[in-house]
């Protein structure tokens, strides 16, 4: 089972300080500019929620090196397979964007923890995590992916890969692509062919050929219904 299948398989079944990285580590960090707000989707939100929503769309925090780096990170953890796109290409880096604003707890957690990553990067390799080989980026991620074996001098990388973690897979399996690599179909009719026969031959009754041909028909059971200004049903 390979590292996608077993996330899966875990989702169905069931901190550094603010830290200035040197060495290697770019010179700037240019502000992540926030795109610009369309029109928010009408799926029940209220007016305070919508309002709620605008606010945070138009705060900026994560730097454009910091999205970078996590694009990578996220695409370690959930990578892409022959069927499926990685975490980034599902949108996992907007969600994680969206999710330090809108639940402003993250903020210190995550921006230390990638500049823990990058310090422990540069320790190792005299690179900046984003620019190591995926060999060595794997290597660090799996120093510290698995809670209980992490050696104590990376406990801290430890609680924000999980983090990151737990983040990404909240992003993509609620994502079309994840709804869509869970196999998850959502609410489906269901084949209706009328009253068992035995049932209708116990009380002595059948069906009209016709009405049945005209309201039991399988090949458009996933039409929508319309109807017209009267109620009568057009389809």
């Amino acid at each position: 089972m390979d590292r996608r299948d077993s996330l899966k398989s875990l989702l169905v079944g069931s901190v550094a300080g603010g830290m200035l990285v040197t060495g290697c580590a770019p010179e700037t960090k240019t502000p992540h500019v926030a795109p610009e707000i369309q029109d928010l989707p009408g799926y029940g939100r209220n007016e305070k929620e919508k309002a709620h929503d605008r606010e945070v769309l138009a705060e900026e925090f994560l730097t454009e090196y910091e999205l970078e780096t996590i694009a990578v990170l996220v695409d370690l953890i959930l990578p892409a397979n022959a069927e499926f796109g990685s975490a980034s290409d599902a949108g996992v880096v907007d969600f994680i964007e969206f999710i330090v604003k809108d639940m402003p707890n993250n903020q210190l957690p995550i921006r230390g923890g990638l500049a823990w990553l990058d310090i422990h990067s540069n320790k190792l390799h005299n690179k900046v995590f984003k620019d190591l080989s995926v060999e060595e980026q794997k290597a660090i991620c799996d120093s510290i992916a698995f809670p209980g074996k992490t050696a104590p001098e990376l406990i801290h990388g430890e609680k924000f890969f999980t983090r990151m973690r737990n983040l990404t897979m909240t992003g993509y399996f609620t994502s079309e692509m994840g709804i869509k690599d869970l196999g998850y179909k959502g609410n489906t009719p269901g084949v209706w062919d009328g009253i068992p026969e035995d049932v209708l031959a116990e009380h002595d009754v059948d069906y009209d050929p016709e009405w049945i041909a005209k309201c039991v028909d399988q090949s458009k059971r996933m039409d929508i219904a319309e109807w017209d200004e009267d109620g009568n049903l057009l389809t």
